[in-house]
């Protein structure tokens, strides 16, 4: 069986939208994408969609959100709004950096959270929105 993820967006503000990642129905991490507002990102809609393993240049081995229209919305580390041009950044927790919103520990969350799915070719994402 596939494993079952859903993003629950938080908040969201100019300097992105913030929420948490609930993996195998636990909570695993906080996340980070842009807002909807920014003319130079995208922001993945809510819905249901379609994971697949992805291998490129810059993200040797992550996942692929699968979004009609869209190539590589990836999920990857990263601390900030700039980091993402749509893909979903992981981190340990929600804080502030150079006076922007942020997450952080964020490359040790990635690698946890690929070490976790490891034999994961594929999953199944929800992306829900409270605010």
């Amino acid at each position: 069986m596939n494993p079952i993820c859903k993003i629950v967006r938080l908040e969201q503000g100019v300097d992105g939208a913030l929420g948490a990642m609930v993996l195998y129905g636990h909570y695993f991490c906080s996340i980070l994408m842009p807002d909807d507002n920014d003319p130079k990102r995208f922001q993945i809609p809510a819905g249901k969609y379609q994971c697949k393993r992805f291998h490129g240049t810059k993200w040797k081995d992550t996942f692929e959100i699968i979004v009609p229209g869209h190539t590589a919305l990836l999920f990857h580390s990263g601390n900030t709004e700039d980091a993402s041009l749509g893909c979903i950044l992981l981190g340990m927790y929600p804080d502030k950096l150079r006076g922007q919103r942020a997450i952080l520990n964020s490359g040790f969350t990635f690698r946890n959270f690929m070490n976790l799915m490891n034999n994961v070719q594929e999953f199944d994402l929800e992306i829900v929105d409270l605010y």
